[in-house]
């Protein structure tokens, strides 16, 4: 959230991306786990920087070669910094491509572990939440950048849940993936999801193309929890689902280890869900709560 509102919002940089650069967006937790040629042309780069232990995140920006020589590592969020240091390097690898030619690379099949995709003949489902009140006011750029964002996730629905709405049903498993996994605040980062017994209520019906319905969630010791009411509509034409839209909103309190920064107390949180149409490339990105668990996420 912080580099869509602050580099990646810049023109100039968004311009060289475009047109100088192959820009690469990734879930390093994916490549530097994963045992072929991507996860491998990958740690090449990274083992020249100073995130170099693949045990743990190697989050950052890389500039690099063809064949894999890192020019740059960069974690900083200033978009000017960033810009003149783009710069520099794009020089830089303009010289060495003219005198040297990168090897291709051994190319091996994807590593399955780590091959997901949305599940055939379901359904993919945008899901977005944003704070609506309830913070301080204050002159931080960076806090009011987290104070503002609305976050982005999907919701994957199987083939035989998919089948089961359009029976007119709303399936236990589809509510309590709903529940433990996209019914939290990741506005300022990666939220810790609801465990199985932290849902103290879930309530969905789907009437006549209505969805509706209720959920109490909460955490053991109560630091942390959200309590909303759901409203939606469903329709469906030859046996497949042409709209899926709902806004759940409620009270929401408490943070996570990387979520820090919530408005004090409980302050009202609204979540969405808008059927995705594949016209948007994130719409291919797996939901958070399924990386590296996608049975479990899915079961």
């Amino acid at each position: 959230m912080l580099d869509r509102a602050s580099t990646f919002a810049q023109p100039e940089i968004v311009e060289l991306l475009q047109t100088e650069f192959i820009p690469v967006a990734i879930d390093q937790a994916y490549q530097r786990r994963q045992q072929d040629s991507e996860g491998k042309f990958y740690r090449r780069i990274a083992s020249q920087s100073p995130r170099n232990d693949f045990e743990s995140t190697t989050q950052g920006f890389y500039i690099a070669t063809a064949s894999g020589k890192l020019l740059l590592y960069n974690n900083n969020r200033d978009p000017q910094k960033l810009l003149r240091l783009m710069r520099e390097k794009l020089d830089e690898a303009k010289q060495i491509a003219s005198t040297n030619q990168p090897e291709p690379l051994e190319e091996t099949e994807q590593d399955p572990r780590f091959d997901v995709a949305a599940p055939a003949g379901g359904l993919t489902v945008r899901v977005h939440a944003k704070v609506l009140d309830g913070y301080e006011p204050t002159s931080n750029q960076w806090k009011q950048i987290f104070q503002e964002a609305i976050s982005r996730d999907n919701l994957w629905i199987t083939a035989e849940e998919h089948q089961a709405i359009v029976r007119g049903e709303f399936p236990k498993s589809l509510q309590r993936r709903i529940a433990r996994y996209h019914l939290v605040d990741n506005t300022r980062g990666e939220p810790p999801m609801w465990k199985p017994d932290e849902i103290q209520s879930i309530d969905f019906e789907l009437t006549d193309g209505e969805w509706k319905g209720s959920v109490a969630l909460k955490t053991k010791r109560g630091t942390r929890g959200y309590k909303a009411e759901l409203r939606g509509e469903i329709r469906v034409r030859d046996g497949r689902v042409t709209r899926f839209d709902a806004v759940c909103l409620g009270e929401f309190w408490g943070e996570g280890p990387f979520t820090r920064g919530a408005p004090p107390g409980r302050f009202p949180l609204a979540i969405s869900f808008t059927l995705a149409d594949g016209s948007d490339i994130a719409d291919k990105v797996p939901p958070q709560g399924s990386r590296g668990w996608v049975e479990g996420y899915l079961r």
